[in-house]
């Protein structure tokens, strides 16, 4: 399973860093994404990371605002979000998948439940 927490209503200009937890399974040969979905909007790819490696990826226009690590031992990933913008604001998802360095959802074939970030202006 896969858990995502952290989000929260926060201004423009400020942060927030989001968990995914993973449990339930072993997931170490997984590479974990982040996707968000805003009121009205398809779906988009945020960042991604490799579970081993730790290697990243992201949506170039989010590169430089947002950071992807991991924390194997306790098997949780985060996404640091930086000078954030009302554009932002969306539900995000934390998914697992074998694909790596992949955009599309549909590689991922585990998905948590998301969690609300609001920015407001």
């Amino acid at each position: 399973q896969l858990q995502a927490f952290g989000g929260g209503l926060v201004q423009a200009g400020g942060s927030l860093r989001l968990s995914c937890a993973t449990s339930g399974g072993t997931f170490s040969s997984y590479n974990m994404g982040w996707f968000r979905q805003a009121s009205g909007k398809e779906r988009e790819f945020v960042g991604g990371i490799g579970w081993i490696a730790g290697f990243t990826w992201y949506a170039d226009s989010l590169k430089g605002r947002f950071t992807i690590s991991r924390d194997n031992g306790k098997k949780t990933a985060y996404l640091q979000m930086n000078s954030l913008k009302p554009e932002d604001t969306a539900v995000y998802y934390c998914a697992v998948g074998r694909s790596y360095g992949t955009q599309k959802d549909s590689d991922y074939a585990y998905w948590g439940q998301g969690t609300q970030v609001t920015v407001s202006s």
